[in-house]
């Protein structure tokens, strides 16, 4: 079975120390909620897992995969709190964009994408002519196109209507259910399955 496997992580950030030998196993299927405190870290985890940023200590890996290895970050879908799309593209090039980076084909797969998360007429409509709801479901449908087995997602939620947080709920649970898994930050109540709490 593949497992996400965090062993004695810590992360300093300047004079700060955010965590210390933290340690967690995940296995596919399960949802990992990570609480605390603004400035506890819990971006900063996510970078860690998603290979963007380096720890002070520690090791993770996936199916015995080092991060920053070619096979662990093919598994590996992030997505940031801020919306990153470029306001001179329409909504699918965006998101053709978005999925290519992570080494996904696009196609007739981005259309139905966007239709999913409720952007369906908007295909052609430049993102700097959205709302911050809309733009979060641009990004948030390239979740309905990657192929990556782990989900690091800070924030999803914001900005979303009732609609939006629903769909993604559903999607985040699909997911998992097909045996991925998911870490996630959020200020907000979910019923999510499987959820575990993670506080820093």
């Amino acid at each position: 079975m593949s497992r996400l496997i965090v062993n004695d992580l810590s992360c300093q950030r300047g004079y700060n120390e955010l965590f210390d030998n933290l340690s967690f196993e995940l296995s596919p299927g399960e949802i990992l909620r990570i609480s605390g405190a603004n400035g506890s870290g819990k971006t900063s985890l996510l970078k860690i897992l998603a290979g963007i940023s380096p720890g002070e200590s520690g090791n993770v890996t996936f199916n015995n995969n080092p991060t920053g290895s070619i096979a662990y970050q093919s598994d590996i879908f992030y997505l940031g709190h801020l919306p990153a799309l470029s306001p001179e593209l329409h909504c699918k090039e965006n998101l053709d964009y978005l999925t290519q980076l992570n080494g996904n084909n696009t196609g007739r797969l981005v259309d139905d994408a966007l239709a999913n998360i409720g952007l369906k007429n908007y295909k052609y409509e430049y993102a700097a002519n959205l709302s911050a709801g809309q733009k979060r479901r641009v990004v948030l449908a390239a979740l309905f196109v990657t192929q990556a087995k782990i989900w690091l997602l800070d924030e999803p939620f914001t900005a979303l209507d009732a609609d939006g947080i629903k769909s993604l709920e559903n999607q985040i649970t699909t997911h998992c259910e097909n045996g991925g898994l998911c870490i996630l930050t959020t200020h907000q109540d979910s019923k999510l399955p499987n959820l575990r709490t993670l506080a820093l």
